[in-house]
């Protein structure tokens, strides 16, 4: 429940209709990682669940496994095209010399601060402290460790929930339709949604560098925003996310100056 949770939020966000939308903050200095720079891809925090003809959402095992093995595939394709040195944790243990108690431990920090980090710099729930400063966020001495006992600069851990409207829930929506044909609208009962984020950790610093928050909701049961089930959609999904990682906000400022300067 703790996962669906961000979906739920992230569908009231959005409001009615469908929409899909992302939104990127950085540190101030940020500037993506060239050249020859080392990045250890996390394992993807993947939930996928059904939307029952009550509302509530049920976790599917299969559903989430089979998107999981597909975001993986699709950040290794993704990756491949940016150079540098990539290595994907499909598993907790796959990394030698590191135990996957010590990377379970880093994914449940950093789904602690993600999560903080989706609420307040993008669900409305904005702290005065952080205002005006990028990212302030960090994963502290447990990151910098990490990057000490693999040789890696960089961490990119990527978050996803999604839900689907099963036939009961499609079924109760059309009734509902079919009831303003005569002169009685049922409220909008939603059609489930997605939502997701990716972050980039410095390894050297500990910082969270850069993240970027993506939603994904349909108000029509039955109308999916992108099936991260499918290979397909999980490729959408991962490139919406990571396809353009922009500078931070004072590094921007000093490009365009130079563009105008020239």
């Amino acid at each position: 429940m703790r996962n669906l949770a961000l979906t739920a939020l992230a569908v009231l966000s959005l409001g009615l209709g469908a929409c899909v939308q992302t939104r990127q903050v950085a540190d101030l200095q940020f500037t993506p990682p060239q050249g020859n720079y080392k990045l250890l891809v996390m394992r993807p925090d993947v939930t996928v669940g059904s939307v029952k003809a009550g509302g509530l959402t049920e976790p599917r095992a299969d559903w989430t496994e089979a998107a999981r093995a597909n975001i993986v595939a699709a950040l290794a394709a993704q990756q491949a095209g940016r150079g540098g040195e990539t290595r994907i944790l499909a598993k907790r243990d796959s990394f030698p010399g590191v135990s996957a108690d010590t990377i379970a431990d880093l994914e449940r920090l950093h789904n602690a601060v993600g999560n903080s980090i989706a609420l307040h710099k993008f669900f409305g729930a904005e702290l005065p402290t952080k205002r005006g400063k990028g990212l302030d966020y960090t994963l502290g001495a447990d990151a910098v460790r990490l990057g000490q006992a693999t040789g890696y600069d960089y961490a990119l851990f990527l978050h996803a929930e999604d839900s689907f409207a099963d036939n009961g829930r499609v079924a109760m929506q059309v009734l509902g339709i079919a009831g303003c044909l005569v002169g009685f609208c049922a409220p909008n009962i939603g059609g489930g949604g997605q939502v997701a984020y990716a972050s980039l950790v410095d390894l050297r610093t500990g910082e969270v560098v850069w993240f970027n928050v993506l939603q994904a909701s349909s108000q029509v049961a039955g109308i999916k925003m992108g099936d991260i089930r499918t290979p397909q959609g999980a490729a959408q999904m991962v490139d919406r996310l990571l396809g353009r990682m922009k500078p931070g906000r004072d590094v921007r400022r000093a490009q365009a100056q130079a563009g105008a300067a020239k």
